[in-house]
């Protein structure tokens, strides 16, 4: 079978561009915020340096740095990276063996978070954290490069005038010049366009689209180029490529967090709003004040899904199931938030400051809960996409038939009374019926229940509830008395003429206790206060469900008299055309709402230990130095949206230029696009990302500007060659002599399989579909995400865990990819459906191999291709295999 499907499977791998994975921070994060809290919390006191001073160190062991903790005290290394249980620290805290550490034993899931962080290499961070200093200085912190606002710089001096084509080609080659670097040729135009096609609607191009870009021979240099790029640009699958990019950023997902496999039906709508946001160029500084405060800008758009879908990008974030902990899950949860907003947005690990100062950034703990001010008294709630009148009229739509319906139902009730009334009031008469049908069952005397209700006048289905009630081994206590003298009775019954005779002494019971029925009946009729006993007396006969005399709303339909037919047809039909005439219904988002509320420090975290109130507002690191400080008792949503969506935040375009370079590139100019802090990687070209920064805020903040800049620089059209000496002085291609080539993600490489086979269905929006459903041919994009139960075919070709924002995609080769490639249901029906396509247009067997190429690559095959696709279908001709050689 293997064979059947090779050359599918390298026609269309050939769009592959593979490139070296990003060194993962996820680690060190993990142990900022899962590890080093629970040392410094539990363990300090024993084995830090502060214990060194206060002579109380112990085994020698200290744990302030990644240093100590490797090295170990006197007994040896603690920790074995990647070996668990060969670590002695994970025995220690699980409490095995001699050493038991900490004396209180740390909760289940903390150890479980230190055996995943040994298991998975005990990573931490390559430095030891500087002293954090009681107070910081301000002007000192804002020298660094990322919290310094962005300027433009003057084309830097090349030596190589001929080569530029665009402002950022001066930057690169002077950067390339400086390390005696060359720039490879220029991409032939066919590996351009199939770059530039998949780079921003995530397809192929088709041979018609290759061919006219080829005959292009429009007078203007770049001409060509320019009209590919608009082209590209205003597909409306331009915003399904680059929308997936953010929903990434933003950590979309179809349901809710691990804790909850609850789904969250609105989602999809966030999606859309992101696509269409792209496909319009809304600017970026809108783009991002819509998502975080949509709700609350004053000049928003009259479009209630313009204006309000954006919310999703915070309101699809974690929530988890609150239980016996609320406070602590609120916390966790706003955590959430806070980090994929400063990680997304401003490139910083802020949530590292939750539980203590940052260890390596200047932002205090103080400043995480000042920021986290915006959400605290705020919840993630349900919105609807409509005005204030429209859902007040839906509101009261809804109202209304909610008010008919239980109006309804309480007609219903009170006829069941008024139904069970009479009989109870002659419940005298039941009880002693009831004793004659024990007599006769007594006796083996045939007799029918129905029967002798109806010829006693009485309702049988009261009679046999009475007879059932009696039957209990405790019936109520002014029963017990008649029942215990009825069963006496029985032995001794007389039946005189087929008739049971009912004693003096039985008679006077059930007299006595239907006059004490009939007394509590009329105290209520009178509106007199109901004594105790009575009450109880009512309603264990007759007020509530499934007792005697209570009549519910399907039996009261079969008791009936006509008047009660009449009058409740009448209520019916008035309920039904209130339903037939509903308003609008109301399309719901998933968003956010309220907050503003000042918060309290948690101190090293916990919700339970409460420390001083953090003035509400921004961080003070991205903050002028000049600026005043924040002192006013809210910071809200829209305040915190002005303070990130500004040309004067240093971060905010950096931030979002470097992702859009790190798509067209592979790299970023910043190598850790979500960490511009101290741990994160330098700049390769500062002044070029600062450059391209001031003049995506002068385009207006067009990320279609932005593309058009780097598609048409002579850097984004190098061809992917390599020059053995530029890679010995630049293995890694960070001074981009080269165009790196990396690898397709699994949404463009499932895409373009359906594309090429011809069974993509190219509908735009639409709710999530299930992908291990086969029938499915919709864009990848529109694919249902779950936290809770990942996609098997997503989690084997790398897509990104939606618990967390995601920077950029890890790039892996394991066995099951390539099982996948060779077994899977959709590369066998698109091996047959190529095949098909292939067959129609082309009867040859060599015009069909051409046809094949041009589809998958783009291009024609060359002579030993053609030979390989001839020697490849004739040996597959031999096989057995039900499949066809194509």
């Amino acid at each position: 079978m293997c064979r059947r499907f090779v050359l599918l499977i390298v026609l269309l791998a050939g769009s592959s561009r593979l490139c070296a994975a990003e060194p993962d921070t996820a680690g060190i994060d993990f142990f900022e915020k899962k590890i080093r809290p629970v040392l410094v919390d539990h363990c300090f006191e024993c084995h830090s340096e502060e214990a060194v001073k206060a002579q109380q160190l112990q085994g020698g062991l200290l744990l302030d740095t990644p240093v100590d903790l490797l090295k170990g005290g006197k007994g040896g290394a603690i920790i074995v990276p990647g070996k668990p249980a060969e670590s002695r620290l994970i025995k220690a805290i699980r409490h095995e063996g001699d050493r038991k550490m900490p004396k209180e034993k740390l909760t289940d899931p903390v150890i479980a978070d230190f055996t995943l962080w040994v298991s998975k290499g005990a990573p931490m961070p390559r430095d030891p954290p500087t002293k954090t200093p009681t107070s910081i200085d301000w002007e000192k912190a804002r020298e660094p490069w990322a919290f310094q606002i962005p300027v433009k710089h003057p084309q830097p001096k090349i030596q190589d005038a001929r080569w530029p084509i665009k402002e950022i080609d001066f930057f690169i080659l002077s950067e390339l010049e400086k390390r005696n670097l060359k720039p490879v040729r220029p991409a032939e135009k066919r590996e351009w366009i199939r770059r530039a096609t998949f780079d921003l609607i995530g397809l192929p191009p088709t041979p018609e689209e290759v061919t006219a870009f080829l005959e292009d021979a429009d007078a203007k240099p770049q001409a060509a180029y320019q009209k590919v790029v608009d082209r590209l640009l205003n597909s409306p699958h331009y915003g399904e490529r680059w929308g997936r990019y953010w929903l990434d950023v933003a950590r979309y997902a179809d349901d809710k967090a691990l804790a909850i496999a609850k789904p969250s039906p609105h989602a999809f709508r966030y999606r859309e709003w992101v696509i269409q946001a792209h496909n319009q160029d809304m600017p970026y500084d809108e783009f991002l004040k819509l998502q975080i405060a949509g709700d609350l800008l004053p000049n928003a758009p009259a479009d209630h899904f313009k204006r309000l879908a954006g919310l999703g990008f915070q309101g699809l974030g974690a929530e988890y199931h609150k239980g016996n902990f609320a406070a602590q899950v609120m916390a966790d949860e706003l955590d959430d938030r806070i980090d994929t907003l400063t990680r997304g947005l401003l490139g910083l690990t802020v949530a590292c400051a939750r539980c203590h100062d940052h260890k390596y950034d200047p932002i205090p703990a103080r400043d995480y809960f000042s920021l986290a001010a915006a959400y605290q008294g705020g919840s993630m709630s349900d919105l609807p996409l409509a005005s204030t009148a429209e859902v007040d009229k839906y509101r009261n739509w809804e109202k209304a038939q909610k008010a008919q319906e239980a109006g309804l139902n309480q007609w219903l009730l009170d006829r069941g009374r008024a139904i069970g009334k009479p009989a109870l009031e002659d419940v005298g008469r039941y009880l002693m019926t009831s004793y004659r049908i024990r007599v006769l069952r007594d006796r083996k005397i045939s007799h029918d229940i129905d029967a002798i209700a109806r010829a006693e006048k009485l309702q049988p289905i009261f009679l046999k509830r009475i007879l059932t009630l009696l039957d209990q081994p405790k019936p109520l206590p002014e029963l017990t008395l008649w029942r215990d003298a009825a069963n006496k009775a029985v032995a001794g019954a007389k039946i005189v003429d087929g008739v049971v005779a009912i004693p003096d002494d039985l008679s006077k019971l059930a007299v006595d206790f239907q006059r004490s029925v009939r007394d509590a009946v009329k105290t209520t009729d009178d509106d007199k206060k109901v004594e105790p006993k009575q009450n109880d007396l009512l309603k264990a006969l007759w007020l509530t469900a499934k007792t005697p005399f209570f009549v519910d709303a399907k039996e009261a339909l079969q008791l009936f008299n006509d008047a009660d037919r009449k009058e409740h047809a009448a209520l019916l039909a008035k309920l039904e055309q209130h339903k037939k005439e509903p308003p609008p219904a109301l399309v719901m988002i998933h968003g956010v709402q309220g907050g503003g509320q000042a918060m309290r420090i948690h101190l090293r975290g916990r919700v339970e230990s409460l420390g001083e109130e953090a003035p509400p507002g921004f961080l003070r690191i991205l903050q002028r130095a000049d600026a005043k400080t924040q002192t006013a008792p809210r910071f809200t949503r829209l305040d915190l949206a002005n303070a990130i969506a500004t040309p004067r935040n240093p971060l905010t375009a950096r931030v979002f230029v470097n992702r859009v370079w790190q798509h067209h590139f592979g790299r970023g100019i910043v190598g850790t696009p979500s960490n511009y802090g101290k741990l994160g990687d330098r700049p390769t070209h500062p002044e070029l990302l600062d450059t391209l920064a001031v003049h995506f805020i002068e385009s207006g903040w067009s990320i279609k500007w932005l593309h058009r800049e780097i598609m048409l620089s002579a850097a984004y059209q190098l061809s992917s060659d390599n020059d053995p000496d530029n890679a010995g002085k630049d293995p890694e291609n960070q001074y981009q002599w080269r165009m790196s080539p990396h690898r397709l993600d699994v949404e463009a490489w499932r895409d373009s399989l359906l594309a090429v086979s011809g069974r993509l269905d190219p509908t735009i929006g639409g709710p999530s579909f299930d992908l291990d459903n086969k029938k499915e041919v919709r864009r990848t994009i529109y694919a249902k995400v779950s936290r809770s139960v990942p996609n098997t075919m997503l989690t084997a070709f790398d897509f990104p865990d939606a618990n967390v924002s995601s920077a950029r995609r890890s790039v892996t080769t394991v066995p099951q990819q390539q099982l996948f490639a060779l077994n899977s249901e959709i590369m066998i029906d698109s091996a047959k459906a190529f095949a098909a396509r292939l067959e129609k247009v082309a009867k040859e067997e060599e015009p069909r191999i051409v046809l094949a190429y041009r589809m998958a690559y783009g291009r024609e095959p060359t002579d030993a291709e053609k030979n390989v696709g001839r020697e490849f279908l004739r040996a597959a001709g031999e096989s057995k295999d039900k499949l066809s050689p194509w």
